[in-house]
């Protein structure tokens, strides 16, 4: 199964897990960088904060 785990980089630049979220569309055309970071935002919440956004990121893992 695919997933992404979500970090947060703080001001002092300390990474933090934000949580993992697994990957349910079919389409995988739908996948893309943006599309999961949309996701992450809705999950989360966005305080369109973009400084904060820049700080946002994931990695792709597979969990079996």
């Amino acid at each position: 199964m695919v997933s992404y785990e979500f970090y947060w980089r703080d001001e002092i630049g300390e990474i933090h897990l934000i949580g993992i979220l697994p990957e349910r569309r079919k389409d995988k055309n739908r996948i893309n960088n943006e599309s999961i970071m949309n996701w992450v935002k809705k999950v989360i919440g966005n305080n369109n904060n973009n400084d904060e956004d820049r700080n946002i990121f994931f990695t792709q893992v597979n969990i079996d």
